[in-house]
């Protein structure tokens, strides 16, 4: 970027009519965008982020339609929008989530709430939305284990980046992983998932209710939502998280053993799009490890994964 984060989300600000704004302060925690926190001329402050080469026109757009749908049909918080054009995306502030058990156990309820009141009949969403700085593909499909097949997992195979970082054996054992999906997936209904639920999107209102951001939402199985928060250094305090959110939802014993399936896709969106990718292909590797094709003359053997306990 050629000019500073604060200034250049400044000058964006201003070019979409905000020219109350008197400055920006850069926030972290992000990685596709750049993101901020505005001051406005009354001292009030709004969350501000923009690319600097915007991947499409409709970028903004879905993910303020993503946040409105959670909060509309799901029940969960999400900030107000205040805007939503190709080149910025402003919206009312949140805060860093409490570090508190009684915050993760409400945020087990509202989660709870969200994945078991708004089952479909299908899988995928009315348009395509985006994952980053990439397309989630999200047509309409009957077939849960083919929707993830095909759109959550298959679909980074093209991708330069997964090219390089998985072999012809990787990319193989991918595709037989796919096709044992249903002996390795319990069936499961379509529901509306955020779709991009690590720990960071999780935040707090001023009150200190759960809140969300930065969705990729599509109709899903909702155990995608919880291997991403699973994955992704859940804090001390979130334990409880997990065994009540069982409990509301009525998960089987077996549900930790399927996060490190379920997360591949998340895996591969981050080696697509990112160097480094923090892990993210040593992961993917040990996952696929035990679909790799078997050299000839070697035991035919009975395909297990595990899940790791979430670091704290």
């Amino acid at each position: 970027m050629s000019t500073a984060p604060g200034s250049f989300l400044l000058e964006r600000l201003h070019a979409a009519g905000l020219t109350d704004i008197t400055a920006v302060e850069p926030a972290t925690g992000g990685l596709a965008a750049t993101a901020g926190l505005a001051r406005r001329g009354d001292d009030t402050s709004v969350f501000v982020k923009a690319f600097t080469e915007p991947p499409a026109d409709d970028v903004f757009a879905t993910e303020a339609e993503g946040l409105t749908v959670l909060r509309e049909a799901g029940g969960i918080t999400t900030p107000d929008i205040i805007l939503a054009d190709r080149d910025v995306l402003v919206l009312s502030t949140l805060h860093p989530r409490p570090t508190t058990e009684a915050f993760w156990e409400q945020f087990a309820h509202a989660l709870a709430h969200l994945h078991t009141t708004t089952r479909h009949p299908r899988f995928g969403w009315h348009q395509d939305n985006w994952l980053g700085r990439r397309r989630q593909i999200n047509t309409w499909t009957d077939d849960g284990y083919d929707f993830f097949a095909q759109h959550r997992l298959l679909r980074w195979l093209t991708e330069p980046r997964v090219q390089q970082a998985l072999g012809p054996a990787e990319r193989a054992a991918l595709e037989r992983l796919c096709n044992r999906l249903p002996d390795l997936l319990p069936p499961s209904p379509a529901c509306l998932t955020h779709g991009d639920l690590w720990t960071q999107n999780v935040m707090s209102t001023l009150d200190g209710q759960p809140a969300l951001i930065d969705p990729a939402v599509s109709y899903t199985w909702a155990e995608v939502d919880l291997a991403h928060l699973w994955t992704t250094a859940p804090p001390p305090e979130a334990r409880a998280f997990f065994d009540l959110y069982a409990d509301l939802t009525n998960l089987d014993t077996d549900w930790r053993n399927r996060m490190p399936i379920l997360q591949l896709r998340q895996h591969l969106a981050v080696i697509a799009q990112f160097t480094p990718d923090w892990g993210a292909a040593d992961i993917v590797r040990t996952t696929l490890a035990p679909f790799r094709p078997r050299p000839k003359n070697q035991p035919s053997g009975h395909h297990t994964t595990s899940a790791p306990e979430p670091t704290t």
